[in-house]
């Protein structure tokens, strides 16, 4: 776990970068999965994409 990062001489806390990258992983899967089609057999999409969302950055935090 990073302990903070340097954006030329501003110190951003690392919840913020992994926030970031999260909300990357996080459209290009949804992206992925309504191409496929997977997207549309949940009842309720938004949540679904707030919840692989909080997944990733679970697990962006936990091993990175």
């Amino acid at each position: 776990m990073m302990a903070e990062f340097n954006l030329f001489g501003i110190y951003i806390a690392p919840i913020t970068v992994y926030g970031l990258i999260a909300v990357f992983l996080t459209v290009l899967l949804r992206t992925i999965l309504w191409r496929i089609g997977i997207l549309q057999w949940f009842w309720h999409v938004a949540l679904f994409e707030v919840a692989l969302f909080c997944c990733i950055l679970s697990l962006l935090i936990l091993y990175l």
